[in-house]
């Protein structure tokens, strides 16, 4: 039996919000990481918060330029 499909909507309080922001953040890395090692490929993501602050991952130094 599978899971019952979650209706994606915008959380309210900001401060779930911002832990919602955090788990997830840390698992889209972890997802980026593990598809650079399984598949061999070049694997750069970049994450935007609400505040402005830049989350980015690089699988090598080639991948992303030293600037951002």
């Amino acid at each position: 039996m599978g899971r019952k499909k979650l209706e994606i909507k915008r959380i309210e309080n900001k401060s779930s919000r911002q832990v919602t922001f955090s788990k997830r953040r840390n698992g889209l890395i972890e997802k980026a990481r593990q598809l650079s090692v399984l598949c061999d490929a070049s694997v750069a993501l970049l994450v935007v918060s609400a505040s402005g602050k830049l989350y980015s991952f690089s699988s090598g130094d080639n991948v992303l330029p030293g600037d951002l």
